[in-house]
């Protein structure tokens, strides 16, 4: 059963168009050619793939599945010739590096633009996700290096301290002038200022609501932590972010900063690869980079 990306294109694009003529002229395929692939095609899967009709085509129950798995490749294969393609304008090899949100809006910023410039014929890719779902991308060799939670569960992943940080509640001037430190859930009645929710560690912080029994109540959802804290200054509702966002935040903002006294909050984060011996070079670069830097948010008081 052999496939090339022509075949594979050819198909999407007459599903696309809803009509196999149209499909071979985006591709640029002579229609006779065209038919005479699509018919290859469902003789060597055994299965029809296109039902033909007057007013075109339409994919079989089969060709649903087929055209789910030809994106997949066709996309994989415009990822290849992207990521080859940057070596002839020079580059010596990309590092894909998949973070949590912390550490990608507090610290690597810092490192990685250090890191850049240290050495322009490398790339790096970042990723957002959750620490969780960073710990199975490494041990996937999806990504070559992660930056997690330290309360996350990383298997055989080998880690190294990377920064230090935690959460914390911050709220407007007045509010609770009684309380100085607070466990998460009896701050759950209120409003909640949060990111956006493809934001990991805003899904990490819902989590945490639904554990106690509760629902977040979010007012507003915004793109960066700086925002949130200027509508938690108006009065808006109260936020979970980090305290080095937080201590930033306060130095010009009418905010007050509550230590949660949930275990879950203590946010050190760590670096995690499968195997550093085993990394290839310009990650091996990258990475003995970001383990060099010792980040240490100051606390508190």
């Amino acid at each position: 059963m052999k496939f090339d990306l022509i075949d594979l294109s050819l198909f999407v694009a007459a599903v696309d168009t809803g009509s196999l003529t149209k499909g071979s002229e985006r591709i640029g395929l002579a229609l006779a050619a065209a038919s005479a692939r699509i018919r290859l095609m469902e003789a060597r899967l055994r299965v029809k793939l296109l039902e033909r009709s007057k007013r075109g085509v339409v994919p079989t129950s089969a060709g649903v599945a087929m055209l789910n798995h030809a994106r997949i490749v066709l996309n994989d294969a415009a990822l290849l010739e992207a990521d080859v393609s940057e070596f002839a304008r020079g580059l010596k090899g990309k590092v894909r590096l998949m973070s949590n949100t912390n550490a990608l809006a507090e610290f690597l910023p810092q490192a990685l633009g250090a890191f850049l410039a240290a050495n322009p014929d490398i790339s790096v890719s970042v990723e957002e996700r959750l620490s969780l779902h960073i710990v199975q991308a490494v041990s996937s060799g999806e990504a070559a290096i992660g930056i997690v939670a330290s309360t996350i569960n990383m298997g055989s992943l080998e880690h190294f301290p990377f920064a230090r940080d935690r959460l914390v509640l911050v709220v407007p001037h007045g509010w609770r002038p009684d309380v100085l430190e607070l466990a998460f859930k009896e701050a759950l009645g209120e409003p909640f200022i949060g990111l956006q929710e493809t934001s990991a560690i805003q899904t990490f912080v819902a989590e945490q609501a639904a554990r106690s029994g509760h629902i977040l109540q979010v007012r507003m959802q915004l793109l960066g932590f700086e925002q949130v804290c200027k509508m938690v200054e108006s009065r808006a509702g109260i936020a979970v972010v980090p305290e080095s966002s937080a201590l930033r935040a306060a130095q010009t903002m009418s905010i007050r900063i509550v230590p949660l006294l949930d275990e879950w909050s203590h946010r050190d984060l760590r670096i995690c690869v499968k195997d550093k011996n085993r990394l290839a070079p310009v990650a091996l670069q990258l990475f003995e980079h970001l383990v060099s830097i010792r980040f240490r948010s100051p606390r508190s008081s």
